[in-house]
């Protein structure tokens, strides 16, 4: 009996794959094909990070926004726009006299009477006829600074009530026009035909609060020709929200509801999703099209290559080899533009300041939105480049040496 010593396991062949170099060189055979596609990267990886950006620039201003500690008390049927609240100015007193645990510094309550109003404002030797930028203004008294922990002064000072000076946040600065934000100090502005001067900058560690412009309290309701307050914003101590709700329920004579300020933004950032939402909808739509867009570039480049595509296959290359070819070579194209768009959007987008109803805030180019740009270009090369290249191989090997004929 003889035994046969075991065959080796036969290997399965390997696919063989065009060079990089191929792929890279082709790109440079039509300078003008060369520009648009890597133009329509641009244009497509731009929209997409103004769109995320503008997405996460109001999440995050939204979401440093609010204070666990602090309550906000509004007039009844409010809760969704601080500005149309009215309440009646004897308020803080019946607050401070009727609730127990309020947090006090040197004897004075973490109370703030506060205004809140969409007020447009035009520099000072602007025409009487020129319209004004829509900016949100809130008066306020010192203990405002005791409720809202994070506002610091920057750059100037406090405005001083009775001299009509005011304060910018540093968004709101931009906004203006004014770069850096700390050259709007000393600049004069007519809000309601009162002119008021810039004497300081605030930061807030990026809240709504650095879209506004802070007036004392006594000189914007001069200047609105208004005897109520929008809203009286509390500091807890020891206190507890049920006992402000307490206490808006025994004063009905006030006409007031009792929000924790973190649900109070909360509610106001599900109240623009929809806009959030439109956005997004919308540079899909528009980015969509810069994918059909290139899917017909591609065609037009790929079909007149049909005769090389089969001179490629009878040399041994597979579909699938000569496939990944042009992909590569699809992506290297939009993959520049995205590193392109990548550097446009950091440099010229990050920062540019939006305005909305609560204020303003800055689109914000973060590592994630460039990582998404990144992506958008990688898949807009994937998919401008599948089905046209697809289509051209699709032909039989004869057919397609023959088309150049």
């Amino acid at each position: 009996m003889t035994f046969q010593a075991p065959s080796e396991p036969s290997e399965e062949p390997r696919m063989r794959l065009l060079p990089f170099e191929y792929a890279a060189r082709n790109l440079g055979r039509s300078p003008l094909r060369l520009v648009l596609s890597v133009g329509g990267s641009v244009l497509v990886v731009l929209l997409v990070l103004s769109a995320a950006g503008f997405v996460i620039g109001m999440k995050q201003s939204l979401k440093a926004s609010g204070d666990e500690q602090n309550i906000i008390l509004l007039g009844a049927g409010s809760e969704e726009s601080i500005e149309r609240s009215e309440i009646p100015m004897r308020t803080t007193g019946i607050v401070g006299a009727s609730v127990a645990g309020i947090r006090q510094r040197a004897g004075v309550d973490a109370i703030s009477p506060e205004i809140h109003l969409a007020m447009p404002l035009l520099p000072a030797d602007a025409p009487k006829d020129a319209h004004g930028k829509l900016a949100v203004v809130r008066g306020f008294e010192p203990a405002a600074f005791m409720v809202h922990k994070d506002v610091v002064i920057t750059h100037g000072r406090l405005p001083v009530s009775g001299n009509n000076e005011l304060a910018s946040g540093r968004v709101a600065a931009a906004g203006m026009g004014f770069d850096p934000p700390e050259t709007i100090i000393g600049q004069s502005f007519r809000m309601d035909d009162e002119s008021y001067q810039v004497v300081g900058l605030m930061a807030s560690n990026g809240s709504v609060i650095e879209g506004e412009f802070w007036v004392p309290l006594t000189d914007l309701q001069v200047t609105a020709q208004r005897d109520s307050l929008s809203c009286v914003v509390v500091r807890r101590e020891t206190a507890t929200p049920d006992d402000l709700d307490a206490f808006v329920a025994q004063r009905l004579d006030l006409e007031l509801i009792s929000m924790e300020e973190t649900d109070y933004y909360a509610a106001l950032a599900a109240f623009f999703r929809p806009v959030q939402w439109m956005v997004i909808v919308t540079a899909t739509l528009i980015a969509l099209g810069g994918v059909l867009g290139g899917l017909n570039t591609m065609y037009a480049a790929f079909a007149s290559r049909v005769r090389e595509i089969g001179s490629l296959q009878t040399l041994g290359y597979s579909r699938s080899a000569v496939l990944f070819s042009l992909i590569q070579e699809s992506i290297l194209a939009t993959s520049i533009g995205a590193i392109i768009a990548c550097a446009i959007g950091w440099w010229l987008l990050d920062g540019v300041v939006v305005r909305f109803s609560m204020g303003a805030f800055g689109i914000r180019i973060t590592a994630a939105v460039l990582a998404l740009g990144l992506l958008s270009g990688l898949l807009l090369g994937l998919f401008g480049a599948l089905v046209p290249a697809w289509r051209c191989l699709a032909k039989p090997i004869p057919e397609a040496l023959r088309s150049g004929e």
